[in-house]
């Protein structure tokens, strides 16, 4: 099925793309964030992480006083073409049903966003549907990508022309206000995808980095991995530039959140990474415009495979080690409240002064 195709604008090039750059986050005020972390009345370092990834957001943000009451989730919601293979339990209908729901709020993602005054923004960027999902914004570049296995699954067009989808909802997001992004999916056969772009990228046995997904059995799973390897070898992508990794194995999905986290860089607003799928993303990204990652936050450790690969590769620290594999941006809205909580001991914070004590004195 073809989809009228659309363009997000007239720069969405490549050469547009490979010329971005990113500056780095505002060291200074990373220091003075931990530095008032030090003057809490706690032992020092006592917030553990939080200390370091409070003081990155607002390093980020540019303010030693960051505010974060205004997040959202992105949800890129789109088909992929390998899943004819036979890759997944489940069939490319399942999709859109899923982002009818998240539409509503009512699929896991927006429960929790809902619970914790998180706005959820699903996008249709590839959806093998024609109709427009009400609630669901319709960013469609194509109905669905082609199947990997046979030819690749985006051309270099629809591929650059999903990142700058991307780019583009977080510049978006920023003039609306939003101070914090989630990355969430949903999409019927993006751990094959996701674990191909892993394969590729880090020269990696498939075995290694491809898990069974949404619980396939055992020779499903060999299948899968096999599907994955002859693709590899068929394109030759063992070295291959990113962007071609990409548009050859990749999906909208996943290039649409490259495009959010390289947003992020760009306009300065800290990007809270789900699991495999949005990590897969993030390495993209961060190997197309290099110093994305330093924008980038990890949520949570999730059970896919791929994930202890990523993580080395990002150098990055998950939070969260809760084995999770439900996708939509479930695991990085989780981390939501947990920063809310930290950063209100940060901002309320009862000094050692207050409390007419003697500051703890770092000597390491």
């Amino acid at each position: 099925m073809e989809c009228s195709e659309k363009r997000v604008g007239n720069n969405d090039t490549k050469e547009a793309l490979l010329a971005l750059s990113v500056k780095p986050p505002d060291e200074t005020i990373y220091r003075k964030i931990l530095q008032n972390w030090d003057m809490v009345a706690k032992p020092l370092d006592g917030m553990g992480r939080f200390e370091a990834l409070t003081a990155r957001i607002g390093a980020i943000l540019g303010t030693w006083e960051p505010d974060i009451s205004k997040k959202a989730v992105i949800i890129m919601c789109a088909d992929n073409g390998i899943v004819a293979e036979g890759v997944s339990q489940s069939g490319q209908e399942v999709t859109a049903a899923v982002a009818a729901q998240m539409a509503k709020n009512a699929s896991s993602v927006g429960k929790m966003a809902s619970l914790i005054g998180v706005d959820t923004i699903p996008i249709d960027i590839g959806i093998n549907t024609e109709e427009n999902i009400p609630g669901v914004l319709n960013k469609k570049i194509r109905c669905g990508t082609r199947n990997f296995r046979k030819e690749p699954a985006m051309t270099e067009d629809e591929t650059i022309r999903a990142i700058f989808t991307g780019i583009q909802l977080v510049s978006e997001c920023k003039e609306k206000g939003y101070r914090l992004l989630a990355t969430g999916e949903m999409g019927i056969g993006n751990t094959t995808t996701s674990s191909a772009i892993v394969t590729a990228m880090l020269k990696c046995d498939v075995k290694e980095v491809t898990g069974r997904g949404a619980g396939l059995d055992d020779e499903k799973l060999l299948h899968k991995q096999q599907v994955i390897a002859e693709a590899i070898e068929k394109y030759a992508l063992f070295g291959a530039e990113p962007l071609r990794i990409l548009e050859t194995v990749g999906g909208f999905d996943i290039a649409g959140l490259a495009g959010v986290c390289i947003g992020g860089g760009l306009f300065h607003i800290p990007i809270m990474l789900d699991g495999v799928i949005s990590m897969a993303a993030a390495l993209i990204a961060e190997k197309i415009v290099p110093g994305t990652v330093q924008y980038l936050l990890a949520s949570h450790k999730g059970k896919e495979p791929a994930v202890e690969r990523l993580v080395n590769a990002l150098k990055l620290e998950p939070v969260i080690d809760g084995k999770m594999a439900l996708g939509e941006g479930t695991g990085a809205v989780m981390m939501f409240p947990l920063l809310d909580i930290a950063l209100h001991i940060y901002q309320s914070r009862t000094t050692f002064v207050d409390m007419q004590l003697q500051q703890y004195e770092r000597y390491v």
